[in-house]
């Protein structure tokens, strides 16, 4: 099982459109084959922070998840919506771990 966290401040002009977007993103990875779960919070501290959780069967569905079409778009999207590159933590079988910029997002 491979677990990753995301976490990204989004700017506040584009709530709504980070909204939208991360809902359909939901919808395209929970369809994917290996996908095991993904769910995305609001920080109730800090407005506009958001932390996504997502689950996938094993190494080898994550990989196959970056590679896909929506995640690719929706990696363009999100540098769209950032003032920053959003801190992600990956957690896999061999047990490493650590909070690092998501080399996949670049704020533009």
């Amino acid at each position: 099982m491979i677990l990753i966290v995301l976490k990204a401040q989004i700017r506040p002009d584009k709530r709504e459109e980070w909204l939208s977007g991360i809902s359909q993103y939901k919808k395209d990875v929970n369809s994917e084959p290996g996908n095991i779960s993904f769910d995305y919070h609001e920080n109730v501290e800090k407005e506009n922070e958001f932390v996504v959780v997502e689950v996938f069967r094993d190494s080898a569905a994550g990989d196959a998840h970056v590679k896909t079409d929506h995640a690719q778009r929706f990696f363009d999207f999100m540098g769209s919506v950032v003032p920053e590159k959003p801190l992600i933590n990956f957690q896999s079988e061999d047990g490493k771990d650590a909070w690092v910029e998501m080399g996949e997002v670049t704020p533009h």
